[in-house]
């Protein structure tokens, strides 16, 4: 029977939740979309105009495997300016998906503890147990922030990496300086390893995005176009952090996604000197916008950055809220997606105007019914 020959690391990997919420409402018509975690513009035309020009440029076999010498470079003066550390290099990965399933199964083995703080983006865990690893959750509810006694308290001789993530999916919170400064000398201090997942690094709209390479040299940094750029389908990401940590997971990416799409690393060295603080600034303004609706409505803590607001379910549990939006036309993921916890629900505010408000409406209405 075709079933024993999978293996058991399968079994601890669920399938996604949200793509369970898109199996729901397959048979909807004209949904109100606020489910999915990706700008809503398209890829800015220079970028494509690049794209076109590296396939016709003939850039279409593979690469190096750590990426294109002109990338990397750019890339590598630019984090040599902004940390000044010794011992930091980069190489370009397929994706930050790709980049962190490189780092842990660089750094965790059979039975490594990896810290993660729920709310938490929902590939943390399944990577986790891909690798090996036993997740830790910390959990941060009611209002996200990290509780570092909570994680001192946490750390074994088993702890091998403490995951971050600020700005945040799914909540939109963005660290504080004392938060990501003690969590930085706190794995410096016991000898963890720390991965910073920045891939929201562009949309902080009150605070100045802070990386906590800026206080733990060791810091091993996730980062990518895919947010910033709408490049998601486009799987370009960088890496950064100490030279033997990349070299290790280099080495993994040539027996794995071998390099980058090639073409596409011409795109984001384009992309590297396109301004985008136009988006950033549309996003903020509709942040604005969804917590001016919403707040009187329902509890909501975080969305500091990224596009993301979760909200508490004002009734019932997240997947019961979001089983009536979906009745209601209305596309939302329920917070067990992402958390231990079914009190939540996320909802993307990456959509035009117009959607916002017809999701806004709905919400309301459910809130108060």
């Amino acid at each position: 029977m075709s079933s024993r020959w999978i293996a058991d690391r399968m079994h601890q990997i669920d399938a996604s939740g949200i793509r369970k919420v898109f199996d729901l409402a397959a048979n909807m018509t004209d949904p109100i979309n606020l489910s999915i975690g990706q700008p809503h513009f398209d890829t800015p035309q220079p970028i494509k105009q690049a794209l076109k020009q590296a396939v016709d440029d003939g850039h279409n076999a593979y690469s190096q495997t750590q990426g294109i010498r002109p990338l990397l470079e750019t890339l590598q003066s630019h984090i040599d300016e902004t940390y000044g550390h010794e011992d930091r290099s980069v190489f370009v990965s397929s994706g930050t998906s790709g980049a962190l399933m490189l780092a842990l199964c660089t750094l965790v083995g059979p039975g490594d503890e990896v810290i993660i703080f729920d709310p938490y983006f929902v590939m943390y865990k399944h990577l986790t147990r891909l690798a090996g690893g036993v997740p830790v959750l910390i959990d941060t509810y009611p209002d996200f922030r990290i509780d570092i006694d909570k994680v001192a308290a946490a750390i074994t001789d088993r702890t091998k990496v403490i995951l971050f993530n600020s700005p945040g999916n799914p909540t939109g919170y963005v660290a504080a300086e004392e938060e990501i400064r003690a969590l930085a000398e706190l794995a410096a201090a016991r000898d963890v390893a720390l991965i910073s997942d920045e891939i929201y690094r562009a949309f902080c709209y009150d605070e100045t995005f802070l990386s906590p390479a800026r206080w733990n040299d060791q810091t091993i940094v996730i980062d990518g176009f895919s947010k910033s750029h709408s490049m998601t389908g486009w799987r370009v990401g960088w890496c950064h952090g100490p030279t033997e940590i990349m070299q290790q997971m280099i080495k993994l990416q040539q027996f794995t996604f071998v390099c980058a799409p090639h073409p596409v690393q011409w795109a984001a060295l384009k992309a590297w000197s396109v301004d985008v603080s136009e988006h950033v600034q549309e996003y903020h303004q509709k942040r604005d916008f969804m917590l001016r609706e919403l707040e009187s409505d329902f509890e909501i803590h975080g969305a500091d950055g990224a596009f993301y607001v979760f909200a508490k379910s004002p009734q019932g549990t997240g997947t019961e809220f979001v089983t009536r939006a979906i009745d209601n036309n209305l596309l939302i993921i329920p917070g067990n997606v992402f958390s231990e916890h079914d009190t939540h629900f996320r909802v993307s505010y990456a959509a035009e105007d117009q959607t916002l408000e017809r999701g806004v409406e709905v919400l309301k209405r459910l809130a108060q019914s």
